[in-house]
C-alpha cells in the first residue's frame, strides 16, 4: 500500500521557495529581486527570507503563501488555475503561524509578507490570512512589521482587521484601468472589487483615530499594452485620494505554460522610470500633467524624468536658488525635500554664492543641479566637457 507522507511546514515553505519574487515586501524593490539570484544547490529555506528596507528599519522577512492553489487565471501568474507546472502546497493557519514563530525565535527572520492564491472565494482565503496573523499576534506575542494581502472579493471587516493587525496592507489593481485589468486577469473586476477595496481602505484609514497599516498596490507592467502615463494617472489619483504610501510597479517577465509565456519581458529600465515619477508625484509636489511623456504616453529610458523635465524647462529659465520658493526648488535635479529644506534655511541665517555651499548643505553632487540653477542671478561656474 502507497503510503503519501505530507511535508512538514519547514519543507512546505522550502519547497515553495522564492513563489513572491515578484511582490515586493518593502521599500526597495529592485534589491529584493537582485538579493534572490545567487545561485543555490538546491531548495533552501533561505529563498524565502528577502532583506527588505522597511518602515520599521532593514529586516530580513519571511515572504510565502497560505496556498499556491489559485482558482483565479490571471494570464501571466505562475499559479493560475489548471497550471500543471506549479507544485501546490497549502498551509494551515495554526502551523504556519508556529513555522513563523519559530524562525523568528531563531533570528532568521523579524517580520512577514503574507500573500495567497485564492481558493473558495476571496473572502475565505482572507480568513486564513488574517487567522494566521492573530495567532502570531495573540499566541505567539510578536510584535514586529507585517505586510499582509487583500485578497480581491475581501469584505470590508476583513480589510479593516487586516488593517488593524499590520504594518502594511496591499491591494494589487494588477492594471491602471478596468479594460487592462481584463486583458490581464479576466476573473478580476477593476472598479466594483479592487477600486472599491482600495476605497474602502481609504474611508478606513481616514475614520479611524488609532494608527493603521499603511496602503499600498501593485501593477504589472507591459504585458498588455499599458502605458506610463496610464500607470501614473492611476498611481496619482490613488495618492491624492484615498492616501496611497506607495504603488509598486512590476516589470513583466513571462512565466511558461501561461498564455503570456511568448510575450516579450519588458526592460527593467521602464520600472525603474515609473519608480522615479511615482515619487516625484508622492513626495514632490508634481502633477502627472508635469511628467515629460513621449512616445505615445511612455517616459524615456535614458534619462530620468526630472532632468528630462528640466532640460526642457531650466535649462533657459534655471531657478534661482537665493529667491526660489520650495516648490521651485523641488523641480532641479539634485535637489530633494531634504535639500530644499536645508537651502531655506541656510537662507535666513545667510547667504548662497556658490556650488561649495550646496555641498556644505549635505547636497552630495551639486554640480547635477549647475545647468538649471541661479545664485542671485548669477550662473555656477560648470566644468567644460573633456570631449566635444
Amino acid at each position: 500500500m502507497h503510503v503519501q507522507i505530507q511535508p512538514d511546514p519547514v519543507q512546505k515553505l522550502t519547497r515553495m521557495g522564492d513563489v513572491t519574487l515578484y511582490e515586493p515586501a518593502g521599500d526597495t524593490p529592485h534589491a529584493e529581486r537582485v538579493s534572490k539570484r545567487v545561485p543555490r544547490q538546491g531548495p533552501d529555506l533561505a529563498d524565502c527570507i528577502s532583506h527588505v528596507q522597511t518602515p520599521k528599519g532593514s529586516k530580513a522577512v519571511l515572504k510565502t503563501m497560505v496556498t499556491t492553489a489559485c482558482e483565479k487565471n490571471c494570464y501571466y501568474c505562475p499559479f493560475r488555475a489548471g497550471r500543471g507546472q506549479m507544485e501546490r502546497l497549502t498551509f494551515k493557519p495554526d502551523e504556519l503561524a508556529k513555522v513563523f514563530d519559530d524562525m523568528q525565535r531563531a533570528k532568521l527572520v523579524d517580520g512577514l509578507f503574507l500573500s495567497s492564491g485564492i481558493i473558495k472565494g476571496g473572502i475565505t482565503t482572507q480568513d486564513k490570512i488574517i487567522d494566521t496573523v492573530e495567532i502570531i499576534r495573540r499566541k505567539y506575542q510578536y510584535r514586529g512589521y507585517v505586510h499582509l494581502k487583500i485578497m480581491p472579493g475581501a469584505e470590508h471587516d476583513q480589510i479593516y482587521r487586516a488593517m488593524q493587525i499590520a504594518d502594511r496592507v496591499s491591494i494589487n489593481l494588477e492594471g491602471p484601468t478596468s479594460e487592462r485589468l481584463q486583458a490581464l486577469a479576466p476573473k478580476k473586476d477593476f472598479n466594483d472589487e479592487l477600486v472599491k477595496m482600495l476605497q474602502w481602505a481609504g474611508e478606513i484609514k481616514r475614520s479611524t483615530p488609532y494608527r493603521l497599516a499603511s496602503l499600498v498596490t501593485q501593477f504589472v507592467v507591459g504585458a498588455v499594452g499599458d502605458t506610463d502615463l496610464e500607470l501614473l494617472s492611476t498611481s496619482e489619483r490613488l495618492y491624492r485620494q484615498i492616501g496611497l504610501a506607495r504603488a509598486y510597479y512590476s516589470a513583466f517577465n513571462p512565466v511558461t505554460h501561461t498564455p503570456f509565456e511568448n510575450i516579450a519581458a519588458v526592460n527593467p529600465q521602464r520600472e525603474f522610470r515609473l519608480y522615479q515619477s511615482s515619487f516625484l508625484l508622492r513626495d514632490y509636489g508634481w502633477d502627472v500633467e508635469d511628467l515629460p511623456f513621449v512616445d505615445q504616453g511612455n517616459l524615456r529610458l535614458d534619462v530620468d524624468p526630472k532632468r528630462a523635465w528640466a532640460d526642457q524647462n531650466l535649462r533657459q529659465a534655471p531657478v534661482d536658488l537665493v529667491h526660489a520658493d520650495r516648490e521651485a526648488l523641488l523641480r532641479v535635479p539634485g535637489i530633494g525635500p531634504q535639500s530644499a529644506d536645508a537651502i531655506l534655511k541656510a537662507r535666513r541665517s545667510g547667504t548662497l554664492r556658490d556650488l561649495a555651499d550646496l555641498r556644505k548643505l549635505g547636497i552630495r553632487a551639486p554640480e547635477h543641479s549647475a545647468p538649471y540653477v541661479l545664485f542671485d542671478g548669477r550662473r555656477p561656474p560648470q566644468q567644460l566637457p573633456l570631449f566635444g
